[in-house]
């Protein structure tokens, strides 16, 4: 017999359920209110809140808790997912993301990590997506509306104590003086992704904007 504990799901999709289930520990207590709020996992000197939907959405929460409580963060990316429809082969999607899908979620609350109490695990998961046709749905989603997500796989974790550990997914060589330009040259990702990250940075008092050009703002770390 499993020596996990039972875990509530109240309405959760699977990936939630499948995450709380891989965090869980012996004792733990789950779906536990909390003033006016509902915990996901309870145990003695931290609260485990999964996200798998926008930081944004946990703005209140997290203002409330942090104060008095410790927060482990839990949020998956799905760096690999599949597509699962009725009377269709289950087919890999092309769209695919990374580690810095994170800052797609931080410029909703930049400086979120900026606070002593809560720490931040970034899960990068292979997941399938069940489908269902919908002709409501938009004609970029092809017909279909995703019904639940379902965790195949944990490819990694990165856990994230304080803010200063982000600017350890910065480029090791960027020159003194650079743009987002320079940042998705050095990088692996795109100028997208470092605008976001320069936004974060920048809330976060790391980088210092030091003028503009043709080519865009120019920056510097400030720390």
């Amino acid at each position: 017999m499993s020596d996990t504990p039972h875990i509530g799901t109240l309405n959760e999709g699977s990936l939630h359920s499948a995450l709380k289930e891989l965090y869980a520990e012996p004792g733990d207590a789950f779906e536990v209110p909390l003033g006016r709020f509902v915990i996901d996992i309870h145990r003695p000197g931290q609260l485990i809140e999964v996200q798998t939907g926008s930081f944004a959405a946990m703005g209140k929460k997290l203002d409330h808790l942090l104060p008095d409580h410790k927060i482990l963060l839990v949020h998956p990316i799905a760096v690999e997912t599949y597509l699962h429809r009725p009377d269709k082969n289950p087919r890999k999607s092309p769209k695919k993301s990374s580690i810095y899908g994170l800052f797609d979620q931080l410029v909703s609350i930049p400086t979120l990590l900026d606070h002593p109490n809560l720490t931040l695990d970034i899960v990068l998961v292979s997941v399938t997506k069940v489908q269902v046709h919908d002709p409501k749905a938009r004609r970029g989603r092809g017909g279909y509306r995703t019904t639940d997500r379902v965790l195949r796989e944990v490819l990694g974790t990165h856990r994230f104590e304080c803010a200063e550990d982000l600017l350890s997914l910065l480029p090791n060589d960027l020159p003194k003086e650079f743009t987002t330009a320079d940042m998705a040259s050095a990088g692996t990702f795109n100028r997208d992704i470092a605008r976001q990250i320069a936004y974060c940075f920048r809330a976060l008092n790391f980088f210092d904007e030091i003028g503009r050009t043709k080519a865009g703002y120019h920056y510097r770390l400030s720390i």
